[in-house]
């Protein structure tokens, strides 16, 4: 039997604007989006995407040549607009000729010019119709949208009402994020008017994807009710696999919170080589406009630290565990490459049964 043929391209405005072969991009997930990651995610044809807020800036340009040395595909880093060195993460990306800057918050009007000048393509990610309106008004090339499915720090507003409300306010690219893991979602949120969809549990779930082995397992034994929402990691409301942790932190007093909170600032500066003067002046931008308290604003500052026990040291204990509620659905760990091929023939098919409607 002769070998199936290729599929057909799904040519979207975001794979015409980032040079992938598909319209789906692997998130940049601190301690996850490594340059194994990325790269093989690249390699599958997805836009594979490097979290550079856990690396210092020297680090971050290893890490983008690593990635470039395992692939030839384009591929981007993930900032964040509010670091203190973000100017010098900035020209990493330009000195380096990597096709695409991510940003978790808003970046300024300035940054996007800077980036824009040098010809990397921007995309911000929003969480509100009014901060993608902001930040297409400024310049950016595409927007990356998240619902409230989605891991991490997240908002109130499903996908499948944001995404719309998104794709109808500006007119740039929207990608859609949140609740993803398959190709009937990507044909659902082209249907809403993205252009493509973004996944970062989904792909930290695949055998890619450098995290221990047993953390994965207590993802993929998590059911949808097994993650929730919390604000008790650092004031904001957080999306993550329920733990004994997870429940600790929630029933903690003040100063409880506070001891914890300081002994992971230390751990944390000891790691990024900061000094407290750096780490206060972070807090005290974090702080701003928020009503948080110190210790959410030390627990904030050193969230990272928090990420790392359980990604990289395999200590859910001692750490948390970012997830989108689609993990309550993801029962497998296939490679990048076998996860972008059956995302697309899932679309395809779906696609080709939406076309047999009469």
């Amino acid at each position: 039997m002769p070998p199936p043929l290729p599929l057909p391209p799904l040519r979207t405005p975001l794979t015409g604007l980032v040079g992938v072969r598909h319209p789906l991009v692997q998130t940049g997930m601190g301690w996850v989006a490594g340059p194994r990651l990325v790269s093989a995610a690249a390699n599958a044809g997805a836009l594979g995407v490097l979290a550079s807020a856990t690396m210092t800036v020297q680090e971050l340009r290893a890490a983008v040549r690593e990635v470039r040395s395992r692939t030839d595909a384009p591929f981007g880093v993930n900032l964040r607009a509010d670091a203190g060195d973000a100017g010098e993460r900035v020209r990493v990306i330009i000195d380096e000729g990597v096709k695409v800057a991510s940003f978790a918050l808003a970046p300024s009007r300035e940054l996007i010019a800077r980036l824009k000048g040098a010809g990397v393509v921007v995309i911000p990610s929003v969480g509100a119709r009014r901060h993608a309106e902001k930040v297409a008004a400024w310049g950016a090339d595409a927007v990356l949208v998240q619902g409230a499915e989605g891991g991490g720090h997240t908002g109130e507003v499903a996908t499948s009402v944001l995404l719309p409300q998104v794709v109808d306010a500006v007119g740039i690219p929207v990608i859609a994020a949140g609740g993803f893991r398959d190709g009937r979602g990507l044909v659902a949120a082209l249907a809403f008017g993205a252009s493509g969809v973004a996944m970062g549990t989904r792909f930290l779930l695949t055998s890619d994807s450098t995290v221990p082995y047993p953390v994965k397992e207590r993802y993929l034994a998590a059911s949808v009710k097994d993650i929730t929402v919390t604000t008790r990691v650092d004031g904001l409301p957080h999306r993550m696999l329920r733990t004994d942790l997870v429940n600790s932190l929630e029933r903690s007093g003040r100063s409880a919170t506070l001891l914890r909170a300081v002994r992971y600032a230390v751990a944390f500066r000891k790691r990024s080589g900061l000094c407290w003067s750096q780490m206060v002046r972070d807090g005290l931008a974090m702080r701003r406009g928020r009503e948080l308290t110190w210790s959410q604003v030390l627990l904030a500052a050193t969230t990272p630290m928090m990420l790392r026990a359980a990604m990289v040291e395999g200590r859910p204990d001692l750490g948390v565990m970012a997830s989108g509620q689609v993990a309550g659905l993801i029962e497998d760990l296939p490679s990048c490459a076998e996860l972008v091929d059956r995302i697309m023939t899932e679309a395809h098919e779906t696609l080709g049964r939406l076309r047999a409607v009469p």
